[in-house]
């Protein structure tokens, strides 16, 4: 079984083909890195998101950190549009309705703090749109879902559009300490142990 991390930035796609965008085989490259056809990513980031990936071709892995029931926490840094103020936090700590495949979706309870910009944090590139007359603050939020955009349709329900999204930790799996565009190799026992995962 193989076992990878990756820091993936902004403007990467969440997979292994296709010509138009820049996606994980470009990583591979700028790695020097050869993987098994078999590995993928365990969940999805999108092109504007940024932060932690895993790639494994663990199936077990796989069920337990996508199925649902098993609900592994996943948390992100999130720069938002406007000054975000504790009503707003406390609406997406409690769950708020969104839309889902056209559907109507309450989220599940969430962890939400208001937070400085994090240290560890690296520049954007492009950077986001800088505007003199509206500020912009962050929050870390953690979840134990992940529905299709869900952090970017949750802080744009209570009035803070996403600027910018990190995903900065599974479990304790941190991106603290991971160049951005970096590819590491990690052992089974670490990764089960850090994400809190039997081994079978």
């Amino acid at each position: 079984m193989e076992y990878y991390l990756v820091n993936k930035p902004f403007g990467y796609e969440t997979r292994f083909t296709g010509d138009k965008h820049l996606n994980l085989s470009h990583l591979l490259e700028e790695n020097n890195l050869s993987i098994s056809k078999d590995v993928y990513p365990v969940g999805r980031l999108d092109k504007d998101s940024e932060g932690l990936l895993i790639l494994t071709n663990d199936k077990v892995l796989h069920t337990q950190l996508l199925d649902p029931k098993f609900g592994h926490k996943r948390s992100y840094w999130v720069q938002v549009d406007g000054q975000i103020n504790e009503k707003a936090t406390q609406l997406l700590r409690n769950g708020v309705e969104i839309r889902i495949n056209k559907k109507a979706y309450f989220t599940k309870k969430a962890f939400v703090e208001i937070i400085n910009e994090p240290e560890a944090i690296w520049k954007r590139k492009p950077p986001v749109r800088f505007r003199k007359t509206v500020p912009d603050s962050w929050i870390n939020i953690t979840l134990t879902e992940g529905k299709n955009r869900q952090v970017r349709r949750m802080t744009a329900k209570v009035g803070f559009p996403t600027l910018r999204l990190i995903r900065n930790a599974i479990e304790k799996v941190e991106v603290t300490g991971l160049e951005l565009g970096k590819i590491i190799a990690v052992d089974k026992l670490e990764m089960y142990q850090k994400l809190a995962i039997k081994i079978f």
